[in-house]
């Protein structure tokens, strides 16, 4: 399988920078994305199941895997939901695909939100793991907005090898991650 097109810019322009900027000897200390996990709870699809079945679809295209379907591990009354019910959709991208979905999302579906100021940089963990939210699955190119029946929002997790923050931020801003400007 061929290597995708920012892991080779990776391997061939990000890590020489890093090892330079951050001082490490090794090309093994360079930071690197691990995996990408893609979360969207589906509220919605505790009165109507079929939202899953569209979502998964959906989340599908958008990521080149098939989702896993999450159920609920227990029963709340006030939201009317039960026990085993499926609530949300989980996918973790590793590897080729992780660095194929993060071109695609950097580089086709950020752009393409409306009034769009950038990524917050507030939202790394302390571990070198960054997590941000999208409103609409409308933004990736994948999807036909016309055949489009439900709208639903997104969780991204990217989770990087980064013992800190600052070094997980340098790695994302190399990859060109839209953050937002300081003034």
């Amino acid at each position: 399988m061929a290597k995708a097109r920012l892991q080779k810019i990776y391997e061939e322009q990000i890590v020489p920078k890093l090892m330079k900027e951050l001082g490490y000897k090794n090309k093994y200390e360079v930071p690197r994305i691990i995996k990408i996990v893609v979360n969207s709870a589906l509220g919605e699809a505790v009165e109507d199941p079929k939202i899953i079945d569209l979502a998964a679809k959906d989340l599908a295209m958008i990521t080149g895997q098939k989702p896993v379907v999450i159920r609920s591990k227990k029963a709340v009354a006030g939201f009317k939901l039960r026990k085993g019910v499926p609530i949300a959709l989980k996918v973790t991208l590793r590897k080729n695909r992780a660095y194929d979905f993060l071109d695609r999302l950097i580089n086709f579906a950020l752009p393409r939100v409306r009034d769009f100021r950038g990524l917050p940089r507030d939202k790394f963990d302390g571990r070198g793991n960054y997590n941000f939210g999208v409103d609409e699955h409308t933004i990736f190119p994948e999807i036909d907005i016309d055949k489009v029946q439900k709208v639903f929002g997104m969780d991204i997790t990217i989770v990087t090898s980064a013992e800190t923050d600052e070094e997980a931020y340098k790695l994302l801003e190399a990859f060109g991650f839209p953050f937002e400007r300081r003034e």
